[in-house]
């Protein structure tokens, strides 16, 4: 058989397939190892150099036409049928759910709704920043030195130096600290925020993520002081875990940031085996926290001697897990339907203060 006249039968074969069943048996008896097209290309071996230069583009030409005119016709018999099947399909959306699996708010969510809320009953707004920070906002002006241990390659991520904005390193944001300082050099005082999102530090375990959820305060106002402090921790823990004999206790530490800086511990008792927040048969460290240091006022262009202020830090993810029992921080990103089953929250549990934020 002439390849022209084998040319001519195999497209109009392709031409009258009207199904992808069909189109893929002519691809075959023309493409495949046994197929027309193969079996010319495979008497090129055989042929002089003055047939294979003639022989060669005609068969070659050939196989590229068959191609390409079989990736046409898939894609108009692919398109006719996703027609076909969205004229004739349907959904009842009518036909009750109960008996699908149904998502849930995840403990997460729910857990920065119920911060959200309490704090925003204290006067506190909310506050976003870049998860991309410069080494400025994210060490510098926080009066993180050179040589802390906090810029060490082995606890932050940091970008390659040719994507360095405006002479300053990149890097996956530690903490959501960045944001109080983008907040204390684009607005006056005074100033109330909370800044939730999520960092980054590379680290893994039962305990540890690599990206984890982080919510930090920062109040900016004119006679602030320790108990000022003290004051709202006290009330932000009492109405998150939504008992009033939650107890504090501040224990002298050390951030760059803050000046002097205090660790806070919750007490708790021991029911049934388990630590349950609240009384005092033991301590727990839940917050980082103290004054607004003098050098970072400053970086932000403020005096210190006329605006103070006091900084907070915490995890939402072990938040939690103090509150809702969980003992493994690795599922909170596994996304297990079974977890979440169990663990997540109902979309209309909204928390209200009234209603109780652990709807």
């Amino acid at each position: 058989m002439d390849i022209e006249t084998l040319q001519t039968e195999l497209m109009a074969a392709i031409d009258s397939s009207d199904t992808l069943e069909g189109l893929e048996a002519v691809r075959v008896s023309a493409l495949g190892k046994q197929g027309s097209v193969s079996a010319l290309l495979k008497t090129m071996g055989g042929m002089s150099p003055e047939e294979r230069q003639t022989q060669g583009p005609v068969i070659n030409g050939l196989r590229e036409s068959i191609t390409s005119t079989l990736a046409a016709k898939k894609a108009e018999l692919e398109t006719a049928e996703l027609s076909r099947r969205l004229a004739t399909e349907r959904i009842d959306m009518t036909l009750p759910a109960h008996e699908t699996p149904r998502g849930t708010i995840h403990p997460v969510s729910q857990v920065m709704d119920e911060l959200a809320e309490i704090f925003a009953d204290m006067g506190f707004a909310v506050a976003e920043g870049p998860e991309i920070e410069d080494d400025w906002h994210n060490f510098t002006a926080l009066n993180i030195p050179e040589t802390h241990p906090a810029r060490a390659m082995h606890d932050t991520f940091y970008f390659p130096d040719d994507m360095a904005r405006d002479g300053q390193k990149m890097v996956l944001r530690t903490h959501t600290s960045p944001v109080q300082i983008r907040t204390m050099t684009s607005q006056e005082p005074p100033i109330r925020i909370i800044a939730p999102g999520r960092v980054y530090r590379s680290d893994s375990d039962a305990t540890h993520t690599p990206m984890f959820h982080q919510i930090e305060g920062l109040v900016i106002d004119k006679g602030i002081h320790l108990g000022h402090l003290k004051w709202t921790l006290e009330t932000f823990l009492k109405a998150y875990f939504e008992r009033e004999d939650v107890v504090l206790r501040l224990r002298p530490s050390y951030f760059p940031f803050t000046e002097p800086s205090v660790e806070v511990d919750v007490g708790y008792s021991v029911i049934n085996g388990k630590r349950v927040i609240g009384g005092s048969e033991g301590w727990m460290e839940v917050l980082g926290s103290g004054m607004v240091h003098r050098k970072v006022i400053e970086a932000c262009g403020l005096d210190p001697d006329v605006w103070q202020g006091f900084a907070f830090g915490t995890g939402v993810d072990r938040l939690a897990m103090l509150k809702y029992g969980m003992d493994d921080l690795r599922p909170f990103f596994d996304g297990d339907n079974r977890w979440l089953q169990h663990y997540g929250f109902n979309a209309l549990d909204v928390p209200t203060l009234s209603g109780g934020v652990g709807a």
